[in-house]
């Protein structure tokens, strides 16, 4: 899994923070903790944004033993349900983080950062092992334990290697929470995959990703979510510094939701860069990725990755094969990217699959060239309104076009007479007067047509989103 552990090649390993711990020091004190975890089924690894946190994963793989990351800011009742789910034998953690009392029947062991020099353990041969545990959001009930074996962690990071072309010369830089995909297993376990550097900032903030991209080893790669790109985007106009660190960045990389295209335009006027998007779930790791240098990828999550197949299917479960960007159908992948399996829940499981393909549950519509441009969840974002079936991405899209509209989603809710009428909720610009309903639903039948304009408009202070800057739309009452 990590080449460069063996290797050892001279370089920062990790680097959060002040502490920097180079790949010699990264080998010894996985290998030391790894021979520590014994006969351990199961470990939860308590997922603080700190070195330890990478060391206690790379500690489990290299054990063979699957690990179960932890949200820190979790709840009782969701860490009582992965726990109990779970059952792991031992939980590690950074000496001196405060546990909860969810985790007091779990045997603690705290993460070192140095050790004395000793053989790497071999590791599983069989690809099929399970690696990792991750749960999902919960969004539509308890949450599941997501199996992901080895074969789906090196298929998926070393197809965006290729796509990409990540190597061991690129330093990544993020703030992202270490429980999730996004930000430990391409955030952490990716550049270690690589041979590269890892920094993570801890918190995100627009100067200190100006410090950071000033300040990597080789060149640098930014990983980041469409809320942290959105502040960036804020902020380029009045920090030039910013700006040309941006610039210097050899790749810019958005995920875990959509990047709104004037967020795209902003940050490309401003830096000459265009974001790239990528497209991934839990269950599926990544599927898709906006190729580097594609002039027209904007507002697009790609193409399929080398080693995924990826296509568009009706209500009916028959494909799409009209690619015009207006066919919306659910998005189905299938390759070595994928989970095994749901734990302890094999209905889950089988429902979650078609004939061999895996239903993400997205709706997206498909160019001529290929690229998806996903227009939302099935169970939230498809509206049926009026005999039209209606993405509520496109129709965000288009209320943060307004210059008085800062954040917005969208709902639909039951009507008598159009199935479902499209709700909008709105955020306005500070120091603006917030736009009117009508004014609003003129703007959107202009940009995209008349059935699509909003019938309800409701203004927020802030919409509610969770730690990967997603919008809660069950809130809203969507």
């Amino acid at each position: 899994m990590f080449p460069a552990l063996h290797a050892q090649p001279p370089r920062t390993a990790l680097h959060f923070g002040e502490t920097r711990t180079g790949y010699g020091d990264l080998a010894a004190a996985s290998s030391a903790l790894a021979a520590r975890l014994g006969s351990a089924r199961r470990v939860a690894v308590w997922a603080t944004p700190e070195p330890q946190t990478a060391v206690a994963v790379v500690a489990a793989l290299l054990a063979g033993i699957p690990a179960v990351p932890l949200n820190p800011r979790i709840g009782d009742g969701e860490l009582a349900h992965i726990v109990g789910d779970s059952a792991p034998d031992l939980v590690l953690a950074a000496p001196g983080a405060l546990l909860p009392a969810g985790l007091a029947g779990v045997e603690r062991l705290d993460v070192p950062l140095a050790a004395p020099a000793a053989p790497l353990p071999a590791g599983p041969g069989d690809p099929e092992a399970p690696a990792l545990i991750v749960y999902t959001s919960g969004t539509t009930g308890p949450p599941k334990g997501v199996i992901l074996p080895r074969r789906a962690l090196a298929a998926s990071l070393d197809d965006l290697a290729e796509v990409w072309g990540w190597t061991g010369a690129d330093t990544v830089v993020h703030a992202l929470p270490l429980f999730h995909v996004h930000g430990l297993i391409l955030g952490v376990l990716g550049p270690l995959r690589r041979g590269g550097t890892v920094r993570h900032l801890g918190r995100f903030s627009p100067e200190a990703v100006t410090a950071a991209l000033g300040d990597v080893e080789g060149t640098a790669v930014l990983f980041g979510v469409p809320t942290m790109y959105h502040r960036l985007a804020e902020r380029l106009a009045d920090d030039p510094a910013l700006a040309g660190a941006l610039a210097g960045a050899r790749l810019l990389v958005s995920g875990s939701a959509a990047l709104p295209p004037h967020d795209h335009r902003r940050i490309t006027a401003a830096t000459g860069r265009r974001v790239v998007e990528r497209y991934g779930m839990t269950e599926t790791l990544m599927n898709t990725s906006v190729v580097p240098g594609d002039p027209d990828g904007a507002g697009t999550v790609g193409v399929p990755l080398p080693s995924v197949a990826a296509r568009l299917v009706d209500e009916d479960g028959a494909e799409v094969t009209v690619w015009d960007g207006e066919g919306v159908g659910e998005i189905e992948v299938r390759g070595p990217n994928l989970f095994t399996g749901y734990l302890n829940r094999p209905d889950a499981t089988e429902a979650a699959f078609r004939e061999g393909w895996f239903r993400t549950g997205d709706m997206a519509v498909r160019d001529p060239a290929g690229r998806f441009r996903i227009v939302g969840r099935r169970a939230t974002d498809l509206i049926k309104s009026g005999g039209y079936k209606i993405g509520a991405g496109e129709i965000e899209n288009a209320l943060l076009e307004h210059p008085a509209v800062a954040e917005a989603a969208v709902t639909g809710e039951p009507d008598e007479d159009l199935g479902e009428r499209i709700v909008a909720w709105v955020v306005a610009r500070p120091g603006v007067a917030p736009p009117s309903a009508g004014e609003l639903a003129d703007h959107v039948a202009r940009t995209l047509a008349p059935h699509k304009r909003p019938r309800a408009v409701r203004y927020l202070d802030a919409l509610p989103r969770n730690d990967m800057g997603k919008v809660l739309k069950r809130s809203l009452g969507g």
